[in-house]
């Protein structure tokens, strides 16, 4: 029996060590993916630093885009208002033009029977003045023969 307890001590003993070694090559693989992922946390951390920087100049360069739209935009408000000043000034010009159209053709509709009369007078004094010329042309002419035959 006593012999017994030896082997059952020397298989718990080959037990313990084989358990031993499995966990010695586990713990080994472990402290090899632990060294992985902190070479690799290493990197990402150069990578996301890397990241950061660029981060800020590309926020900095847009706010002083930001800025440089802001100010161009304010300065596109000034032109805008000048064309809708000139705009309101071109609409009060074709206004007034119509009004004194509008004026000018009432004017001519109202003093249309004058402009006639004054237009009947003007064709009546020319033909009175053609008239005349050719009854002093008969009478010169008639003076001339008259002059001759004496």
């Amino acid at each position: 029996m006593e012999s017994l307890l030896y082997i059952s001590a020397i298989i718990v003993a080959i037990a313990f060590a084989v358990l031993v070694g499995y966990l010695v090559l586990t713990l080994k693989s472990a402290n090899r993916t632990l060294d992985h992922v902190a070479n690799t946390m290493a990197g990402l951390e150069k990578q996301v630093n890397g990241i950061t920087h660029e981060t800020e100049l590309l926020l900095s360069k847009t706010n002083r885009l930001a800025d440089d739209v802001q100010q161009k935009t304010e300065s596109l408000n000034t032109v805008f208002a000048s064309v809708k000043e000139l705009g309101d000034s071109v609409q009060q010009v074709n206004r007034s033009i119509r009004h004194v159209s509008g004026v000018v053709s009432n004017q001519a509709v109202k003093q249309s029977e004058q402009i006639a009369q004054a237009v009947q007078w003007g064709n009546v004094a020319i033909d009175f003045y053609t008239k005349f010329k050719a009854r002093k042309a008969r009478q010169e002419q008639t003076s001339t023969l008259h002059k001759e035959e004496i």
